[in-house]
């Protein structure tokens, strides 16, 4: 009963939270201003959001043929088709809960690929913690190329409040107690690990810890660390094209420039890191982003929710599709390569 109660309970704060945001954004717009909303949806060039739909899904055709790359180091060569129907159902799952898509994607490419879950698990935090560093670069790029347009919104929305944050964890001395914590841990390990070594519980442990280890570690293995640098650039091309191109579905949002796109990419992803799936305060982002550059409040809203609304849709859709394909995929008779370990294959 609890396994059901916690996530369902995660899933409605994080609901709530969406809820806020849109409440927050709409309180205070007039009748007039939601008629407009209205309007920019009613008479929006889907066709451009279609096209947007379609350089998504180029973007998830590079995240996995570089996610086969962190795989290989490992010993295993994966199906290109598993291994994107996984990665499109842990999507479809993120939506759900925090981190849950990439426990989900792992146990699925276990499932079918043969590759030991915490390996797999280790090369998606390898994945993401280069995501992490590529999005960082992007942020500061973009904040020097428009300090003067940017400055002051990132100063009073991001980098105030995450200094109150961390001056409130540095006064309540939260970060110095999880230091020394940590370190006794080391120390308590350090000096009984032999004495564990007995249990098999504890050498369960460690083998799944050595697992998650080797698959981290990926990413100092790649045999073309040059093709994977290049299929990270393509992901963010692509995440670019894909929210760009969708300002040419409102014709007043068509005559925005490039920059601005950067910017609502840059921004807009600092807002789905915070909520998931970005519900409510992607579109919020969005227009608040793009009346920095001249955009009306509520054209701008109607864009974001257009963005988001079409990108998230597509997820659910090739999600659901991925879960109903894949079993039948890996049918005996459909079956042609599975993922089998195999030696020397280290570079």
């Amino acid at each position: 009963m609890k396994s059901r109660i916690l996530p369902a309970l995660k899933l409605i704060v994080f609901l709530g939270i969406g809820v806020l945001f849109i409440w927050l954004f709409t309180k205070d717009l007039s009748e007039e201003q939601l008629n407009e909303i209205y309007h920019s949806f009613a008479s929006a060039r889907y066709g451009w959001i279609v096209l947007s739909i379609f350089i998504a899904l180029i973007s998830h055709v590079m995240r996995t043929l570089r996610w086969q790359m962190l795989i290989k180091p490992l010993g295993y060569h994966t199906g290109f088709w598993n291994v994107f129907m996984s990665l499109m159902i842990g999507y479809f799952a993120n939506l759900a809960l925090p981190r849950l898509g990439e426990v989900t994607r792992c146990g699925f490419l276990a499932k079918y690929e043969n590759v030991p879950f915490q390996k797999g698990f280790g090369t998606v935090v390898a994945e993401r913690a280069f995501d992490l560093l590529t999005f960082v670069i992007l942020f500061f790029i973009n904040l020097f190329i428009q300090y003067e347009v940017l400055n002051h919104y990132v100063n009073e929305k991001i980098i105030t409040p995450l200094s109150e944050k961390f001056t409130f964890i540095g006064k309540g001395y939260l970060l110095y107690a999880f230091i020394a914590g940590l370190a006794i841990l080391i120390v308590v390990f350090l000096i009984f690990r032999h004495k564990l070594d007995k249990y098999s519980l504890y050498r369960k442990i460690i083998n799944v810890f050595k697992g998650f280890w080797d698959g981290l570690k990926s990413l100092t293995k790649l045999q073309k660390p040059g093709l994977f640098l290049l299929y990270t650039f393509m992901i963010w091309l692509m995440y670019f094209l894909m929210t760009y191109l969708c300002f040419y579905s409102i014709a007043e949002m068509s005559s925005l420039s490039m920059m601005a796109g950067f910017s609502v990419l840059v921004l807009g992803t600092i807002g789905i890191m915070v909520v998931q799936g970005g519900i409510g305060i992607y579109p919020a982002i969005v227009a608040e982003t793009l009346v920095l550059y001249g955009a009306v409040s509520t054209k701008a809203y109607a864009l974001g929710w257009l963005i988001w609304t079409a990108q998230t849709s597509a997820l659910i859709l090739a999600g659901i599709a991925s879960l109903i394909i894949l079993p039948l995929y890996n049918k005996p008779q459909h079956v042609h390569t599975r993922a089998h370990p195999k030696k020397n294959l280290q570079s």
